[in-house]
């Protein structure tokens, strides 16, 4: 039986939320449990949306958390399709859309990410798209449908993981796709130039377009409906459907309003927590995409928005919620599925913090690891074909200690015997 005189509110209807309410039931919490969500789906996982389900090798309901009974048996209580519009910090309790109140004892913002859009006339056409829901990928997978089966084309602002992603989803429904991307290589700020290269082949060899170096300016139309696009390099490029692949912000409007600390939006911007995904507020927690938690690792300040953190996080902020001594430390983590090519990259090494790439293996064959490091310190991993790695390359990075880069280039030598 639920005891009414404690109450957790969850705010956000993802993965972290979802998991959060699982982990709550799990470690004994016998209070109230309510899970806000402003989509009307119950909660779901977003990588499917842009590899398995949009390519179509995968159902629709294979993208939920839980089945939706699931939520009944735990005694948790779902507001679907509802949006949070204030929190009052004083009286401890948060306001709906519709004029509900609810109080809590302890919240959770997992709030996630919006995609950024394009500020350039045309944007209102029907043909542009972006990814970030359910709603999304349901309307993009009939899109890419029909230009598979008409010849059309698909132009991509943005050549990063979601881009490529949906790029080869596109390509497998037989669309004509142009990527249109600022920089000199995908994923440029990412893994850098070198590595990009072996995205922009692999691409290529699947019939994809790229114009580098270029951004869009316009989107023409007719009716309503998209023609073409326009770069500012002066070129003009077909185009049926367009879709702004050109990142996300963390959306910390709620938590901006009710007076939270937030980090520097210089550094990616979210809403501030300490090494337990507590907020400036004691009673108040952040995970997933919105929270900017200072990891005790790598002793820096990171907002990451990859699955694993909001599988991982929103556990780690209900058992702080439940007062257990947490320190959230995970290696960022995140993998990529895009034709024949599977990888995973584990660590931290943005632009400008490593001075060495090592690559243990098979470049050509896109069988290898890609080593980022720092001092001969390892940053940051990223295994392309090749499994069962993850945990000894998290443990180099854990270490800290110094590595021989020949002794990491050579795929004779086991990664576990590097950990010392």
């Amino acid at each position: 039986m639920v005891d009414a005189h404690r109450t957790f509110v969850i705010v956000g209807g993802g993965l972290a939320g979802a998991k959060a309410a699982e982990t709550l039931r799990a470690e004994g919490f016998t209070g109230r449990v309510i899970l806000i969500g402003d989509e009307r789906d119950h909660p779901y996982e977003r990588p499917p949306l842009s590899k398995g389900y949009l390519s179509g090798k995968e159902e629709r309901d294979s993208v939920f958390v839980h089945e939706p009974a699931w939520y009944a048996r735990a005694d948790v209580e779902l507001h679907l399709g509802q949006t949070v519009v204030a929190v009052d910090r004083d009286t401890k309790s948060v306001r709906l859309g519709d004029g509900t109140v609810l109080h809590y004892d302890k919240l959770l913002l997992a709030t996630g990410a919006e995609p950024r859009r394009l500020d350039i006339p045309g944007t209102e056409l029907a043909g542009v798209h972006h990814l970030r829901r359910l709603a999304h990928a349901d309307r993009l997978r009939q899109v890419l449908t029909a230009l598979g089966r008409d010849n059309g084309h698909l132009v991509i602002a943005g050549a990063g993981w979601i881009g490529l992603e949906v790029a080869a989803a596109a390509r497998g429904y037989g669309a004509e796709v142009t990527v249109v991307e600022p920089e000199p290589t995908p994923l440029h700020h990412v893994i850098g130039p070198e590595l990009g290269q072996v995205f922009t082949e692999l691409h290529r060899e699947h019939g994809v377009r790229f114009r580098f170096g270029a951004r869009l300016t316009e989107i023409t139309g007719q009716d309503g409906m998209v023609l073409s696009v326009r770069t500012d390099d002066g070129e003009e490029h077909p185009a049926h459907d367009v879709l702004a692949a050109i990142g996300a912000a963390p959306r910390t409007a709620l938590a901006e309003a009710a007076g939270l600390a937030l980090a520097d939006r210089a550094h990616g911007g979210g809403v501030a927590v300490d090494g337990g995904l507590r907020t400036s507020d004691p009673d108040i927690y952040a995970a997933g995409d919105v929270a900017a938690a200072h990891h005790p690792l790598l002793g820096a300040r990171l907002r990451v928005e990859h699955w694993a953190n909001a599988l991982n996080g929103g556990p780690a902020a209900a058992r702080a919620m439940l007062g257990q001594d947490v320190s959230y430390d995970r290696i960022p983590y995140f993998f990529s599925d895009q034709y024949d090519l599977g990888l995973e990259y584990s660590g931290w090494a943005p632009p400008g913090s490593y001075d060495q790439v090592v690559l243990r293996g098979d470049v050509g064959k896109r069988e290898f690891i890609a080593f980022w490091l720092k001092d001969r310190r390892v940053l940051a991993g990223m295994n392309v074909n090749v499994w069962d790695v993850t945990d000894p390359i998290q443990q180099l990075i854990r270490s800290g200690g110094p590595v021989a880069p020949d002794a990491l280039a050579d795929p004779s030598v086991p990664l576990t015997s590097l950990n010392s």
